[in-house]
């Protein structure tokens, strides 16, 4: 369940990065679209390292590297 929503954020996160994108093409930087594209962004970033961090610290993710 845990990366099901890492996924659902990280997808919604790519929405907002494109999205961002379009606005300001459609708006040749003049819109505040483009500032609230980037607030979402950051938001959605933020809870998803928080999520990765919850799940390290609550065992439901490990990792498996050797080094």
């Amino acid at each position: 369940m845990l990366k099901a929503a890492i996924i659902l954020l990280l997808l919604a996160t790519l929405v907002s990065l494109f999205s961002g994108l379009f606005f300001l093409v459609k708006d040749e930087g003049h819109g505040s679209r483009v500032v609230n594209s980037l607030t979402v962004r950051v938001s959605l970033t933020a809870a998803t390292v928080a999520l990765i961090a919850w799940g390290f610290y609550s065992g439901q993710l490990v990792s498996h590297v050797t080094w």
